[in-house]
């Protein structure tokens, strides 16, 4: 029975890999960081399941001491401070966790056990003010936050120890994928989030930014699955996940609303407060190496993903309102 560690376990990405892992009989390991609020709302269901461990990207031995301790195969690194705009207010402490927190886990594995298969979590926020359409492994980057920055780094560190000590580290340039776990301060969640709270008469507003900022969106547990095979190839590579559709803010805020009946027009307003200082226009990936090296192809489509999403927050809301009436009655 293979074991792998997960770093930011307790995230979305984690929460759907740690799934499909125990699902493949693996011994699950997660690193959570010790703090007074972590949150396991996204793995309770499977909790008992995995091992739970301290550790922390910005301290290597603890890292050592866990590599030591179980042993694993693999090692995915998903922790990261991952939220754009908080880069901008928090750019140091993004560069420690996003850039060097990469450095630490790969210098770990090569102290330890170079043997260590290693994916890390690249995102396609390192194309950032895109030099082409649709963006491939080859494509330049041009990073636009200190949080796209951060992770061009841990890319380049990541080929670098593949090429220097010969260690399996693959990155799998992930493009925007979504789910009912997303946090909540990311657009699409508070979109879907704002349209169930309104149709429910909760709220009567959704503020937002830029609505014509266009991605690529995809399912989350499709992506985790691209991690999983990334690391099952007979050697390393880094491979771009997307669907190969790309759809602004406004697309997502018009079907999220049209599902339920309403018109998005009515409800959103523009905050300049939302705003980024620098943004990323364009994103739409090319998955083509993906799917011929690994096999692997989405299964959901951008309004298939709309629905679930908006669905999720609906029933999520039904349920507390039905908490609260039984509390009050």
């Amino acid at each position: 029975m293979p074991t792998a560690l997960i770093t930011g376990v307790t995230g979305q990405d984690g929460s759907y890999l740690a799934e499909l892992l125990l699902q493949q009989e693996y011994t699950v390991v997660g690193m959570v960081r010790r703090t007074s609020t972590i949150n396991f709302d996204r793995i309770k269901h499977i909790q008992s399941q995995i091992e739970i461990v301290q550790g922390d990207l910005l301290d290597q031995i603890s890292l050592i001491n866990i590599l030591q301790e179980y042993q694993p195969q693999e090692v995915y690194n998903l922790a990261a401070q991952s939220f754009v705009p908080t880069s901008f207010t928090q750019p140091v402490l993004t560069g420690e966790f996003t850039a060097l927190g990469v450095t630490r886990m790969l210098d770990a594995i090569r102290i330890v056990d170079p043997s260590i298969r290693f994916y890390q979590a690249s995102s396609s926020e390192m194309f950032g003010k895109v030099r082409e359409v649709p963006q491939t492994e080859r494509t330049p980057f041009y990073p636009r936050s200190p949080y796209g920055v951060a992770k061009v780094y841990g890319h380049w560190i990541t080929v670098n120890y593949r090429e220097s000590y010969g260690i399996f580290a693959c990155s799998g340039i992930l493009f925007n994928h979504e789910s009912p776990r997303r946090g909540l301060e990311f657009v699409t969640h508070k979109i879907t989030n704002g349209v169930a709270r309104i149709k429910l008469g909760l709220s009567q507003e959704l503020r937002l930014g830029n609505l014509d900022a266009r991605r690529d969106w995809g399912y989350a547990p499709d992506y985790a699955r691209a991690m999983w095979l990334m690391l099952q190839q007979d050697r390393p590579e880094d491979y771009v996940i997307a669907t190969g559709e790309t759809h602004n803010v406004r697309e997502f805020l018009e079907e999220a609303f049209s599902y339920v009946d309403l018109d998005w027009q009515e409800f959103v307003i523009q905050d300049d407060h939302f705003y980024r200082p620098a943004e990323v226009d364009l994103l739409i990936g090319d998955a083509s190496k993906a799917g011929q090296q690994l096999g692997w192809e989405p299964t959901i489509t951008f309004v298939e993903l709309v629905r679930l999403m908006v669905d999720a927050d609906i029933e999520y809301w039904e349920r507390r309102l039905k908490q609260a009436a039984a509390i009050s009655a």
